[in-house]
Parts: C-alpha cells; sequence; structure tokens
C-alpha cells in the first residue's frame, strides 16, 4: 500500500516495525486522550456544522424570504444562506478559532504551530474544503481533515 494511502485510511499501518502503533487521535501531535484539547471526534465536528448551517438559514430568513412551495425561491434562500454561513465561519475561524456552533459544542480550530490567531489566510481555504463535505468526512488517524492538513490545524475539544 502507498504510504500516502496509508496515512489517509484508518487501521492502516504506515509505520515501521519498531514504531509504536498510535494509541489516540491526536497522539502523534501530543495531544491527550481526552478532556480539554484533544482531538474533537467526527460526529461532534459534524454536529457543529449542522448548527452553524441552521443559524445561516435562520439568519437569512430574516431579509430573504422562505417559501418551500417555490423552488426559485428556496434556491436563492439557499444560495444566501450559503454565503451567511461562509462569512460567519470565516470570520469566527479566522478572529476567534471557533463558529456558533463550535462554541457551543465546546470545539476550536487551533493552529499546530502554536500561533494564537487561525486567520483569514487559513480560515478561507478551510471554509472552502469544509463547504465541499467530502474533504472534511475523510480524516486521517489524527482526526484531522483535508482542510485541517492543508493549513495546518486542527480541532480540539475545549472542555
Amino acid at each position: 500500500m502507498s504510504r500516502w494511502t496509508g496515512s489517509w485510511l484508518p487501521g492502516s499501518d504506515t509505520g515501521t516495525p519498531d514504531e509504536d502503533p498510535q494509541r489516540w487521535p491526536g497522539e502523534r501531535l501530543g495531544l491527550p486522550e481526552s478532556g480539554p484539547g484533544s482531538a474533537a471526534a467526527n460526529g461532534i465536528r459534524f454536529a457543529a456544522l449542522l448548527i452553524d448551517l441552521v443559524l445561516a438559514s435562520l439568519a437569512t430568513s430574516v431579509f430573504v424570504p422562505f417559501d418551500v412551495g417555490d423552488p426559485a425561491v428556496m434556491r436563492t434562500h439557499n444560495l444566501w444562506s450559503g454565503a451567511v454561513w461562509f462569512l460567519i465561519t470565516v470570520a469566527g475561524v479566522a478572529l476567534a478559532g471557533f463558529t456558533p456552533g463550535k462554541a457551543l459544542l465546546g470545539l476550536r480550530v487551533v493552529r499546530l504551530d502554536g500561533t494564537a490567531l487561525v486567520g483569514p489566510l487559513r480560515a478561507i481555504p478551510r471554509t472552502v474544503l469544509v463547504g465541499l463535505v467530502l474533504p472534511g468526512a475523510i480524516t486521517d488517524k489524527d482526526g484531522r481533515g483535508l482542510q485541517d492538513k492543508l493549513v495546518g490545524t486542527s480541532v480540539l475539544r475545549t472542555r
């Protein structure tokens, strides 16, 4: 099996026989096994995304009509909701490290190099990839999706 594929598929063995296998997600990054500072599980990350999408849709429906019976109106509403979600996510992650959904569920996006803020140059491509869904659904042994690996971030639990 190739080394690149092995690093992305759970359960694959890419190490040498002398290396100890990773015991929990984030161990290689120096993260604790559980509690604050540990790698966030995919399920809670997905729940935070759903909360953010619902909040963006609710905020959009204040300004853009919402009518499930009219596909053209719904298409416009959904496009604006996506734009609102994008802005909320970029601003939240760039400036504070979390979105409303992440804050509610006790998650935070952090840079692996220890810099305090993620910043817009990392938040924008990360959010674009999260919006594509598939890169975020495929994670490595540390629980990091393609968007996190690309920009050097990880999603950690805050409580």
